[in-house]
């Protein structure tokens, strides 16, 4: 009972943060941003991702309600400045001159681990839905009856470190994109892909306002 009980919450971790995460679609955007570099930088860069993605969610996932608490920050504001930062990214790589990206000259292994954290992490691969949905899963978990090895909350860091590795997989590997499509056929996936992200940037903005509006006029009734 309690290995299926492990594994029911491996899985529910696992499938709700995959789709958001979405390290398949994310790994053309990962690609453009990052196109300047050497393809060992891009794998030093994926390992980093990785790594800063997990512990953003285990964080999220364990001291996330309480942190928010403290600071008296509410999820509907988290959604909504996340959701402004995807956006305004989306629009930046949907907007930027692939000439440039061509030309552009190689920047330093420093430069490139400045950037790791941010944007690459933060909010292109873990954004602010990710970290609502790991908020929820740690919470319930939590709330859960039995002594607190039993309630789910290894089995959930083991299905978020299982999705990191496949995010740390599917970025080290966007380079064999371009060779499959070639580059209008990459420069097509990107475009696709920054919209997509322009969206989803957009989605949170408009779940936050649809969310935050009905507190805000409750406040003052």
């Amino acid at each position: 009972m309690n290995l299926l009980r492990h594994l029911g919450a491996f899985a529910a971790t696992f499938v709700a943060l995959f789709p958001v995460v979405n390290p398949i679609g994310d790994a053309p955007i990962f690609l453009a941003l990052t196109q300047a570099y050497p393809q060992s930088v891009r794998n030093i860069l994926a390992r980093k991702i990785a790594f800063y993605g997990f512990m953003l969610l285990a964080g999220s996932f364990l001291f996330g309600t309480p942190v928010l608490d403290f600071f008296g920050i509410s999820l509907v504001v988290i959604r909504l400045a996340g959701g402004m930062v995807l956006a305004s990214t989306g629009w930046s790589l949907l907007n930027k001159d692939d000439s440039s990206s061509v030309d552009a000259k190689p920047e330093t292994l420093e430069y490139a681990l400045d950037h790791a954290f941010y944007p690459l992490t933060l909010p292109i691969t873990v954004g602010p839905g990710c970290i609502s949905i790991a908020i929820t899963l740690g919470a319930r978990f939590k709330h859960e009856a039995g002594p607190i090895w039993e309630r789910g909350l290894l089995s959930g860091l083991l299905g978020m470190f299982a999705l990191c590795i496949l995010v740390w997989i599917c970025y080290s590997r966007a380079d064999r994109l371009v060779r499959v499509l070639g580059k209008s056929g990459t420069t097509i996936i990107t475009r696709l892909s920054a919209f997509i992200l322009l969206a989803i940037g957009v989605q949170i903005i408009w779940d936050g306002l649809q969310a935050g509006i009905p507190q805000l006029l409750s406040g003052w009734r």
